[in-house]
Parts: C-alpha cells; structure tokens; sequence
C-alpha cells in the first residue's frame, strides 16, 4: 500500500493514458489523460475509522489537477481533506451548488470553485463534468430547488467514468445513464436499513441493487427489462471505512459473476494503480 508523497509520485509517474487509485469509502483518485482528480477526499483522522487516510495534503502539491466533492457529509466534503488541498494544491474545486458557502467557508477561493446541479455541465481541467443528482436515501433540495447530493459523469482521454456518490438506485437514473458508454463505474453498495437511519446514517443502494442497476435497463414503463447499461469495469466501494456501515465487497463480486458473467469487476485493492 503506497502512502503520502509516495503515493502520489506513482500517481505522477503513471504511464497509462487512464488510471484510478482507490482510498478506501468513496474516495478515489482518477487520471484521464493529463489531468489528475480525485474525488471525494476524505483525510479527517478520526478514531473509528478503519482505513486511516493515506496522504496528507501536501503531498498532492504539484500532482493534483482537481478536486471533486459530491455532498457534504464528513468523508466527502471533509474540513481537513478540502482546506488543506485548497491551501496546498491550486487546483480547482467541483461541488454541488447546494454547497457554495460550505465549500466558501473552508478556503476555496471563489475563483477556483466551480458549481454544478443536477443537469449542469463543464469543462475544467480538460474533463468533461456532468452532474447527475443523486437520492442519498431521499431527494433533497435546498430552497432555491438545488439537490446536495449528486454524482459525476467523468469524460476525458476518451474515456467515460461514472462516479455515483452516495445514492440509491431512483426511478429514472438508468434512463439518465444510458446516455453515456462507461468505461468505469465506481458505486457504493453499503446498503441501508432501520437500524442505521435511527442513528442518523444514511444509505446507499445495497450490493444487489448496485450490480442489477448497472446490468439491466428499464424500458416499456418498468415492465421488461431489455439488455443493460454499457459498462466495461464496475469497482464497488464505501463498504470499508467504518464498522457500523460496512459490507462485504464478495457479495457483489460473486453476485455480478453468477447473475451477470459478462460484466467486468474489480475489486480494488488500496491504492493500487489500476488502468482502464
């Protein structure tokens, strides 16, 4: 496992045209051609968690091209993870609308954040970024009618990612997706239940609900399912950060192999470079 200034030298040194790291929870690390992201940095060194951050801010100083945030929960727009990188990157910041002034508030320079919602799309650092909303158990919006949880589609290098965010599968998002051929496809598959919502722990689609909504589209009013999304690789995370919220990632593995062969997964080992 590659940790701090070594880490990110692989990073810089890589010679594939694109690339991911995996941080543990939802935080990766993408490269599309020049451009070096990495979405969802979570550094805040917190006594439960089960995978201690893996890099310091600093380290990232002359490395990282951009910063991606999908919402504000503590292992996605992180105090630590965004101020640091803020002050020691000059890398611009993508963020849900919904959190201009939370993003304000850690150090962003207004002249490096960029805000999306859902449906909105832009370039910067030579990607591509699409902002589809995502249903971090429930939709909801701010006031003004913005969503704060979303997810990002990715294209640069000739290639397509989808990173989900923390979301359950809704009526309508394959629909969305199908729009786009992903090479990659990073999902949560933690799950949710009673017993986790009373604590105030929100969750995402379970195991099964990742790889049947990857695999299968809906069409004809929900009633038959008619081939599927066009995915190449889906590498399932945020199953591994903290014991009350964990699942194992075989599941999906072996759910994916018995149900859908012909779909690619990967399971991610920590920061392990892996081309796509």
């Amino acid at each position: 496992m590659l940790k701090g200034p070594e880490l990110f030298q692989a990073v810089k040194d890589c010679p594939h045209e694109a690339a991911f790291w995996w941080l543990g929870q939802h935080t990766f690390i993408v490269k599309l051609g020049p451009t070096r992201a990495v979405i969802d940095p979570f550094l805040s060194p917190l006594d439960d968690r089960l995978v201690p951050p893996l890099f310091q801010p600093e380290d990232a100083a002359g490395v990282l091209d951009l910063v991606l945030c999908t919402h504000d929960h503590l292992d996605h727009i992180d105090p630590v993870a965004v101020t640091g990188l803020a002050e020691k990157t000059n890398a611009p910041f993508v963020a849900p609308r919904a959190h201009r002034q939370r993003m304000l508030s850690l150090g962003v320079p207004p002249n490096r954040l960029l805000l999306l919602d859902d449906g909105e799309a832009a370039r910067c650092a030579g990607i591509e970024i699409h902002a589809v909303k995502a249903a971090h158990e429930f939709f909801d919006r701010t006031p003004e009618g913005w969503h704060p949880f979303l997810g990002y589609v990715l294209t640069g290098a000739g290639k397509t990612v989808y990173h989900a965010g923390d979301t359950v599968w809704w009526e309508g998002l394959q629909a969305r997706l199908s729009a786009w051929t992903f090479d990659l496809a990073l999902v949560p598959i933690n799950g949710r239940d009673a017993d986790r919502y009373a604590r105030d722990v929100l969750g995402n689609m379970t195991f099964q609900e990742a790889a049947d909504g990857l695999a299968l589209h809906l069409a004809g009013g929900g009633q038959h399912l008619v081939g599927g999304l066009d995915v190449a690789l889906t590498v399932p995370a945020h199953y591994d950060m903290f014991a009350y919220n964990a699942e194992d990632p075989d599941k999906f593995r072996k759910y994916m192999q018995v149900k859908y062969p012909d779909k690619r997964v990967r399971l991610a080992g920590y920061t392990e470079t892996i081309p796509f």
